[in-house]
Parts: C-alpha cells; sequence; structure tokens
C-alpha cells in the first residue's frame, strides 16, 4: 500500500510506502500518529467531517494504491460497481473532503458514492480500533470466515447446496406466481387469449412489414423505373448503339492483332467488355418487361400496412417483435388453460428439489460444524499463547430443522437463505463460569485485543484483506503479553501487510520497517513529519520507548536485547 495525505488536520503533505511485513508507526503522545490512521479510515469510507481539513485549507485528499489479490468476492464486487482492475493488480482510492462537508470519492479514477467506497474498502483494510471497519466484529461476516477457513473441505459441497438453492428459488417464485390472485389470473387469462387471437388472425409472416415496404417501394416508381432501364437498355442495344460500336472496335483490334500479336491482349479485353454489356443488357430488358403499372396492389400493400402498424403499436415494433410476443404469451396461455395440471406438476418438481436441499443443506452444516471445532481449537490455542487460559470460543449454530412443506408454503417468507439452513456467529466468554456472548460484546482494552490477534492470527489468510492495522493493540498490556503480543502480530504479518501504532517496545523490535511520526514547527505552523528509521536509529527509538525520558547505556542494552530476540525469532 502506497499513502498519500495532503492537508489532513495537522499534516501538511506526506507520502508514506508500506513495504512487506509489518511496519510500526511510533512517537510522541500528539505527533499525529492516530492522524495517519484516520487518514487511512477516511479513504476507505469512514464517516466524514470538516475538522479534518487542515486550517487554511480548502480541501484534505487522502490517496492509496493497493496491490491486491484476486478473489471470488473483490471480482464480483468490482463487476457489480463496473470498475475495472488494472492489469496490474492494483486499486487506487482517492477521497477528497472540503471546506462544505462535501465529500469527492474516486476509485480507479470513477466517481462513487461514499458508500461503494466503503464497499471497496473494507475489502482492502481491517483497521482494529474502529469498530465499524473490523470483519471480525461483524456476525454476518462470521459464516464466510468460517467458510474461507475451511475452504479445501466446504468449497464442493457449499456450490452443490447454492446450485440447488438457485433452482429451488426460481421454481418457488414461478409456483408463487402461477398460485397467486385467481380473479388476476382469469384477467390475465382473458387478455392474452384476446390478444394471442389478434395476432393470429393477421396471418403474420417474417418479415413481412421490410418485404411489403421495399416492394411498395418498387410500384411508386415503376414508370420511373420502366423509363431509366429501358433508357439503358436503348443506349446499350440497338443499330448503331453502343454495343454495336463496341463490336466494331472489337472486330478492328482484332484484325490488327492479327498483324501484330502484341495486342491480342487488348483484343481480349475489348471481347470481354462486349460479352459482358451484352449480358447485362439483356438482364435489363428482362428486369423492364416485367414491370408492371398495378394501381390495385399499391391499394393493397397500403392496406396491409395498416394492419400490422395497428399490431405493431401495441405488441412490438416490427413484425418479427409481434411474433416472438405471439409465442411468449403462447406459452403462458398454455400454462393459465392448464393451470390446476401445471400447478400440482411444479409442487410436485419444487417438492423433489426442497428435499435434495435440505440434505444437501444439511450435509453443508455438519461439514461446518466438522470445521468449526477445529477452528476452535486452533484458536483455543492461541488464546492460551496470548494467557487467556480461561477464555472460552465457541462457534454457534442458530436455526431450526425445516419439513419440505413449511418450504413449500410460497405465502411466506422462504425460512432459509443461500448460505445455508443455520446462521453463525462467534461467542466468547473471558472468564470461567460466564455465559458465552457475541464477541462484538466482548469487554473492550487489553482482552479484545488479544481476542482479535488471537482470531487474526488464525483467520488473516482467508479474510482476503490487503491490509491490516492495529491501533495501540497494546493498551492495557504489559510483561509476558507484551511479548506475546509482538510475537502474534509479527506471526500475522508473516500472511499480510500489517501496519501497527504501538507504544510497546517488544512490538516495535519486530518491525520490518519502523515509522517515527513527529511535530515540525517552523516557527508559523506545526506539521506531521513521517521518517523511516535505520538500524540505529530503530535501536535509539526502542531505548526511548523503555525509558520514557532519558535513554541510558542499559536501556540502549535491553533494546538490542529486544532486537536481537526479534531476530532470532523471525530467522
Amino acid at each position: 500500500m502506497e499513502l498519500s495525505i495532503r492537508n489532513f488536520a495537522i499534516i501538511d503533505h506526506t507520502t508514506i510506502s508500506f513495504e512487506k511485513g509489518l511496519t510500526v508507526l511510533t512517537g510522541e503522545t500528539g505527533a499525529g500518529k492516530s492522524i495517519i490512521i484516520d487518514a487511512i479510515g477516511q479513504l476507505i469510507g469512514g464517516r466524514g467531517s470538516v475538522e479534518f481539513v487542515r486550517h487554511g485549507s480548502k480541501r484534505a485528499e487522502i490517496e492509496g494504491l493497493f496491490s491486491i489479490e484476486s478473489t471470488e468476492e473483490i471480482n464480483n464486487l468490482f463487476r457489480d460497481i463496473e470498475i475495472e482492475i488494472s492489469e496490474e493488480d492494483t486499486v487506487l482510492l482517492k477521497r477528497e473532503i472540503t471546506l462544505q462537508g462535501k465529500s469527492i470519492c474516486r476509485i480507479n479514477g470513477k466517481l462513487v458514492t461514499l458508500a461503494v467506497l466503503r464497499q471497496v474498502g473494507q475489502l482492502l483494510v481491517d483497521i482494529h480500533g474502529q469498530h465499524e471497519h473490523q470483519h471480525l466484529l461483524q456476525g454476518d461476516k462470521h459464516q464466510l470466515l468460517l467458510d474461507r477457513f475451511a475452504e479445501k473441505a466446504i468449497t464442493r459441497v457449499k456450490s452443490e447446496y447454492e446450485q440447488l438453492y438457485d433452482i429451488f428459488n426460481k421454481k418457488r417464485e414461478m409456483l408463487k406466481q402461477i398460485s397467486e390472485n385467481e380473479h388476476e389470473m382469469m384477467q390475465r387469462l382473458d387478455l392474452i387469449q384476446y390478444q394471442y387471437e389478434e395476432i393470429e388472425k393477421a396471418k403474420l409472416q417474417p418479415e413481412e412489414d421490410q418485404q411489403l415496404f421495399e416492394e411498395k417501394k418498387r410500384l411508386d416508381y415503376s414508370e420511373d423505373l420502366y423509363k431509366t432501364v429501358h433508357g439503358t437498355y436503348e443506349a446499350l442495344y440497338g443499330d448503331g448503339k453502343g454495343l454495336e460500336w463496341i463490336m466494331h472496335a472489337m472486330n478492328q483490334i482484332e484484325e490488327a492483332a492479327s498483324m501484330d500479336e502484341s495486342l491480342r491482349s487488348h483484343h481480349e479485353n475489348i471481347s470481354n467488355c462486349y460479352y459482358l454489356l451484352e449480358e447485362a443488357a439483356f438482364s435489363l430488358r428482362d428486369y423492364y418487361e416485367k414491370i408492371e403499372f398495378d394501381p390495385e396492389r399499391i391499394n393493397e400493400i397500403e392496406a396491409r400496412m395498416s394492419e400490422i402498424n395497428q399490431l405493431r403499436r401495441k405488441y412490438g415494433d416490427t413484425v418479427n417483435d409481434i411474433l416472438e410476443y405471439a409465442s411468449k404469451i403462447e406459452d403462458e396461455l398454455d400454462t393459465l388453460k392448464n393451470r390446476d395440471e401445471r400447478l400440482q406438476q411444479w409442487i410436485n418438481e419444487l417438492g423433489e428439489v426442497a428435499e435434495d436441499l435440505l440434505v444437501e443443506g444439511n450435509h453443508l452444516t455438519e461439514v461446518r460444524k466438522r470445521e468449526a471445532i477445529r477452528l476452535e481449537k486452533a484458536i483455543q490455542k492461541e488464546l492460551e499463547n496470548l494467557y487467556m487460559k480461561d477464555t472460552e470460543f465457541k462457534v454457534e449454530f442458530e436455526g431450526q430443522h425445516f419439513s419440505v412443506e413449511e418450504l413449500l408454503n410460497v405465502k411466506k417468507r422462504i425460512p432459509i437463505s443461500r448460505k445455508g439452513l443455520h446462521s453463525i456467529s462467534f461467542m466468547v466468554s473471558t472468564n470461567k463460569g460466564e455465559p458465552l456472548k457475541p464477541l462484538a460484546k466482548v469487554a473492550s482494552g487489553g482482552e479484545i485485543s488479544r481476542m482479535i490477534l488471537a482470531l487474526k492470527t488464525i483467520l488473516t489468510s482467508h479474510e482476503g484483506v490487503t491490509s491490516l492495522i492495529f491501533d495501540e493493540v497494546d493498551t492495557g498490556v504489559s510483561g509476558r503479553v507484551a511479548q506475546a503480543i509482538a510475537e502474534k502480530i509479527n506471526q500475522i504479518s508473516a500472511k499480510s501487510q500489517v501496519l501497527c501504532i504501538t507504544h510497546l517496545p517488544q512490538v516495535a523490535a519486530m518491525a520490518d520497517t519502523h515509522l517515527f511520526i513527529s511535530k515540525v514547527n517552523d516557527g508559523e505552523r506545526v506539521a506531521t513529519s513521517v521518517r523511516a528509521l535505520n538500524k540505529e536509529e530503530q535501536m535509539e527509538e526502542i531505548s526511548r520507548m523503555i525509558s520514557g525520558v532519558e535513554i541510558t547505556d542499559l536501556t540502549r542494552k535491553h533494546a538490542q536485547e529486544l532486537l536481537d530476540q526479534a531476530r532470532k525469532m523471525k530467522q
């Protein structure tokens, strides 16, 4: 990800390239670390405010270039919003916030709404610290995350269920249409019966309107056609006319060619022209001899065209459109006339599909439950590594067993969805004896930070987001827990690009890229500065984080130990 921020809060202008792995942002409180996260939040569709516009500027601008991996979810979304992903698999997001409070949003240069920007942004960046951007805290995403985690085991089963669901839903909608209001059905039958008979009575032929138009055009111009075509023939054929002179020339050049062989080609060319013109003349003679002056036929054509125009106003722009409409309502007529028979046929067919759907749906749930146990064990292990042994994580399935009859009741809303027969929620209990609660309702602070880290350690490679951002996940932790958090963040960064604001020296020591945020005062204004630290500067910054104020040889030694420990762990 490459980020450009201009005139945003106390940031004048800065461009930051976030490399692979873990990028850490540190600096004094108030230097602007969280402002950078705020800017990213705005870029991916956060609620805007004129307060973000730097004093003295007309607008704030945030731009982000993301390299993405093509996934079904991303491809479907970009197809829906009609925006192409570049050949380099990059997406450019841009947002401007004006002093008047207007937001101008663009994706790959195309203007979009804030809602669309938010849709795309949430697939690219996940910010921990702002709940509206967290996939893991959104209950409707839990089923998708489980399915991604269990991709190998679940893909085929899920696909078979979805295909059956689509067939079932389509047939159910058709059955609903057939079985709805009897009075409306009879009115519809009378209407299309009249329409079909009116079209049938006209005995239309394909392309008839165009053929009549061409015939009338010929008849309207028949006298002029006769004169011009006959005149052309007369100019070519007859005594002293064109062909006679060409024949004379052909005979002359033939005689000359007998004396000079080089003239033979000229004789052949003239001969070919003569015979081609003669053939054309005979064809023109046949044409004008067939021309008829038939006023009665013109009247017949006009009457027929008038009849066709009446039908065109009702059923289609052309005769072919009218015939296509007749074919369509013929099928509907058959359905309505044989309504009771068709209704029973549809009920039987839908019942068969419903039985298969329930079988596949229950199979899908069984697979999900098996994979959910595997997910629970994996996350439980991560929680233990983060010193949360008493925390319990469960994947809860909600739903009930449905009968075929319940699914066939078209008067009620279908009780299942394309996702499956059961909904899924991540449930958590952070202390022994406490009941399980939805993940989103877990208390904030150190516990929720570690819970999110445990989940992300397992699910990062399945979430599909390009960048993960942790905004001070070290809140409320220290000591061995801090070291465990640092190790988990490092583990996550091996699978996804991670940006982390931290006050923990243990986390900072894990950084692949260390950015230092500071305030710069030019005597008139204060601005935020972003600078990448080299190894020596990184050691000094970690020493400052350890000591708080005064940097001593002891704190430098401790900082170096943290860096050496982090390097060994990565190796």
